[in-house]
């Protein structure tokens, strides 16, 4: 396994692991780090700014091109006899579909058209050039991916542990989310299922409402979830990101059940007991 990093400084954790390599550079940008992709069969791509700050038109171009570019950059290095046995694994959102209150989304849907769903279409859309190469191709669609170390809890939890935590506007906006373990047991379901391809919904069976995520937090936590974050104040301070933030989607991981994926945590309350009561759960 080869890991690409822009600074290998902060890889430490990596250097030691047998069969693990380590190679420096930036995805956003034409590099040595090309020559390695020919010599993998399996690429994943996770590489994307993050959209956590206020939205401003140069923000918003910088985190275009964080997925855009670098997915292109990627693409261009694949051999065309790279062989028809190699996948790309290319990220992408939830976001795709747009915002909705009563809507179910699956894999078959069509996109949104704000920010977030076009910038996940032409994302995916540049992910799926690779499939002219002969690669098997999926985009995935990641829901709040819940982790000890990252993703949404990193977030959140901070508040809460000091009873600052609280609902997000009226708090029925739906939240589709994922334990990191079973985002990673999917990816290795699908490795092993080659005749998968196509975009897949990263998210757990039960998608809940914020104010059932907050109130899963809280219990979990110890704490209290008593200080709501008023939609008009969020709105002040993050101008159109809040206007994700109080939206929601309810997103269903139809092509992953189809095929017999169990997951592990489907529902929220044992997922968010997992990663914040038992200090021994392991990453995968």
């Amino acid at each position: 396994m080869t890991i690409l990093t822009r600074f290998l400084k902060n890889c430490d954790k990596f250097i030691n692991l047998p069969g693990v390599s380590l190679i420096e550079g930036d995805p956003g940008k034409k590099g040595d780090w090309q020559n390695y992709v020919s010599r993998h069969e399996c690429l994943i791509n996770l590489a994307g700014e993050s959209i956590f700050s206020r939205w401003t038109e140069k923000r918003k171009r910088l985190i275009w091109e964080s997925r855009v570019l670098t997915t292109r950059n990627l693409i261009d290095a694949i051999e065309q006899n790279q062989g028809k046995k190699a996948t790309l694994f290319s990220a992408s959102g939830v976001g795709y579909y747009g915002f909705s209150e009563n809507k179910d989304f699956h894999e078959g849907m069509g996109s949104g058209n704000d920010f977030l769903a076009s910038l996940a279409k032409e994302w995916e859309n540049e992910a799926v050039k690779a499939s002219q190469k002969g690669i098997r191709v999926i985009p995935m669609r990641f829901g709040m991916v819940l982790g000890k170390n990252g993703g949404g809890i990193a977030r959140m939890a901070p508040l809460f542990r000091c009873c600052l935590g609280g609902r997000i506007g009226n708090g029925k906006q739906w939240v589709s989310w994922i334990h990191i373990k079973d985002l990673v047991n999917a990816l290795l379901f699908l490795i092993n299922n080659p005749a998968l391809s196509g975009p897949v919904n990263f998210t757990s069976p039960n998608p809940v409402k914020n104010k059932n995520l907050v109130e899963s937090l809280a219990t979990a936590l110890h704490r209290p979830a008593f200080l709501p974050v008023p939609g008009v104040m969020l709105k002040l301070v993050g101008g159109e990101l809040a206007e994700a933030l109080l939206s929601g989607q309810r997103v269903f991981p139809q092509k992953l059940l189809e095929k017999g994926f169990k997951f592990s945590f489907p529902e929220i309350d044992g997922a968010l007991k997992n990663l914040l009561e038992n200090k021994k759960t392991d990453f995968i």
